[in-house]
Parts: C-alpha cells; sequence; structure tokens
C-alpha cells in the first residue's frame, strides 16, 4: 500500500482539486484506493456526491477504537472509497494535541488498511500543523500544489523544510497548479521551475472544467477527458506511480466502470462514458478552448514519449490514457441537426 498526501501551507492552490482526479485515476489503473478527506471545508467530499459528516467527529474517528474502515463509504466507482469530512476537523490539532504520540496517530489507523487498499490519498487542509506532522509521518510521498507565484514557490520551501524536519527523506513532489500562460509571470515561472527536480514534469492549467466540479459533483478527468487539465492531471498521475514503483494497469484496460446500485448502474456495472454519465449527471457542456497553453510531459511516462503542443485540445499523443475514453457524442449535440453555439 502506498500513501500519497496531498498538501501545503497555501489555501486556494488546487489540493482538493488534484485529490479528487488523482484518486479517480488511481481507481481507474485497476488500484483499490481510499481517499481521506482531512480539510474541514469538506470540498473532496462533496465533489464525490458525500456529505460531509463522521458519525462521532473527530474525537472519535481519531480516538482509535473502531477501525477506520468502518467509517468508510463507498462512491458510484469501483474500486474507490472515501472516508468523507467533518465540520469537528477543525479542532482535530486539538484532538491530537492530547494523544501521547500525536504524529504516529494516522499512521497507526492506515496501518490495517494494508490488505484493502492499494493507495490512499489524503487530502489535507492548509497549514503546517500538528496534522500535517502525523501525515507526514504516515505518507510515502507528499504532492504539492503551487500557483506559478513566487511567494507560492517560496512556500514550498516552507514546506519541504518541515518535512525534511519531521521526516528526513520523505520525498516531496511539486506540481504548478492553475497555470495560465496569458501572464507573463506565469510564463516566467515555467520557465524557472523546468531545471528543478523538485518539481513534476506536468503543470495543471486553470480550467472551467475542474472549477465546475463543484457543480458537477464528478472528477473532471472523466467529465471533460480530453480538457488539458485533465491530461495534466493524467500525465501527473502516471509520473506518481513510476516514482513510487505502483505496479498499476494503464489502457489498455477497460473504461471504470459504474458501482452496482449507484445512480446510473442499478442495474449492473455500468460502462462509464460522457455520454452514460450523463443519466447520473445531466447534461455535460464541452468546454471551449481558444488558446491552450503547452504542457510539459515526460519522456519517460508510460504511454508517450514526445510533448502535448497545447496548440490542438484533442492532441494528446503523449497522454499515457490515450485510447482509454471512448469517443461518444455530448448529450446535448447527439441530433445531428444541432447548430454550433454562436461564438
Amino acid at each position: 500500500m502506498r500513501v500519497v498526501a496531498v498538501a501545503g501551507a497555501k489555501g486556494g492552490v488546487g489540493k482538493s482539486a488534484a485529490a479528487v482526479n488523482l484518486a479517480f485515476l488511481s481507481a481507474a489503473t485497476g488500484l483499490r484506493t481510499l481517499l481521506w478527506d482531512l480539510d474541514p471545508q469538506g470540498a473532496a467530499t462533496h465533489c464525490y456526491r458525500m456529505k460531509s459528516r463522521v458519525k462521532g467527529g473527530a474525537s472519535r474517528l481519531l480516538g482509535g477504537k473502531r477501525d477506520l474502515q468502518s467509517f468508510t463509504r463507498s462512491t458510484d466507482f469501483d474500486r474507490l472509497d472515501i472516508l468523507p469530512a467533518d465540520g469537528s476537523f477543525r479542532v482535530v490539532d486539538t484532538v491530537l494535541g492530547t494523544r501521547r504520540w500525536p504524529e504516529r496517530v494516522i499512521r497507526k489507523l492506515i496501518r490495517p488498511l494494508d490488505r484493502t487498499y492499494d493507495v490512499v490519498i489524503l487530502d489535507c487542509a492548509p497549514g503546517l500543523g500538528v496534522v500535517t506532522e502525523a501525515v507526514v509521518a504516515a505518507s510515502d510521498l507528499v504532492l504539492a500544489p503551487i500557483v506559478p507565484a513566487p511567494l507560492a514557490v517560496r512556500s514550498l520551501d516552507q514546506l519541504a523544510g518541515f518535512v525534511g524536519e519531521q521526516r528526513s527523506g520523505l520525498p516531496v513532489l511539486a506540481f504548478l497548479s492553475m497555470v495560465d500562460e496569458r501572464k507573463v509571470l506565469h510564463r516566467q515561472m515555467l520557465d524557472l521551475v523546468r531545471s528543478d527536480r523538485r518539481f513534476a514534469l506536468s503543470a495543471v492549467p486553470v480550467s472551467s472544467a475542474v472549477e465546475r466540479m463543484g457543480l458537477e459533483q464528478v472528477p473532471a478527468v472523466l467529465v471533460s477527458p480530453r480538457n488539458l487539465a485533465a491530461t495534466a492531471y493524467r500525465n501527473l498521475w502516471a509520473e506518481i506511480v513510476e516514482r513510487l514503483g505502483i505496479d498499476a494497469e494503464f489502457p489498455a484496460a477497460p473504461p471504470v466502470s459504474l458501482a452496482p446500485g449507484s445512480a446510473a448502474g442499478e442495474s449492473g456495472s455500468t460502462e462509464l462514458t460522457p455520454t452514460s454519465l450523463a443519466s447520473a449527471t445531466g447534461p455535460v457542456q464541452e468546454e471551449p478552448v481558444a488558446s491552450p497553453p503547452p504542457l510539459v510531459v515526460s519522456d519517460a511516462l508510460p504511454g508517450g514519449d514526445a510533448a502535448a503542443s497545447g496548440s490542438d485540445p484533442a492532441d494528446v499523443a503523449a497522454d499515457p490514457f490515450a485510447g482509454w475514453f471512448v469517443d461518444a457524442p455530448r448529450p446535448d449535440a447527439v441530433s445531428s441537426d444541432a447548430q454550433p453555439p454562436e461564438a
């Protein structure tokens, strides 16, 4: 079992968006995955159509008297479970502070899940406190989204220093998030981090597909699979798999399915494509991409040996998931008589 913590000192940088999409991709590559939402805001929980509530709150969850698996819930997707957030997580630092060895609590809770899950992804609240100490002690990799700004890059130095103090040798992998290459500063930061080995080779551009997750409550990599942000998340997951030595099943595996009894799969497991998803989520609008930014793709990533040019939103030749998603008409464009929207 591998534990990946999505953490950082700053908020609003795309931590929950990354956790939601990477958890889905983990399950899609055949790995039994648990997403633990440790952020009291509960954004990741909301994106998977769950209520932010844990029976007994943080005190009972972290008390250690009950198996952690008794608090988990199944999502609509095969091989993907979630441990939802709870409002009481606001005081989780206080709860952990009463324990003799607070930094060992999360590691002790996760350890028995080794036979149940292949990957555990921790969506952490912003900050570097007692909870982050416990997360660092339990993790195999700390993933840090960084917006392309000098102060945000400085926060990476703070996080790396914090991790080094708590657990020397634990890898910290940063990636640029919410990149907008129309901005001079963002282009400068892209050039700056290309030679920084602390950064992943994939950069996630700003995207309305990611922003819409709060409305659609479905991962962006599923609703808009050919969106450049979705492509970046898939390449990022491929890099994480490579770094941690995870035995994942990259395509040609079949598309992920809805679990039996879910909103769109009551009669059994259903192939999950943008069309079949419509019955569960309603019409999905394709996002127009005017001038997509170029993304850097690792030569070593599975399934590709070139960089996505960014000149064409369908240019996903280097995407390790290329061919995973089936070409299907959007629910709003099934009719051959449909007219394109006005510019």
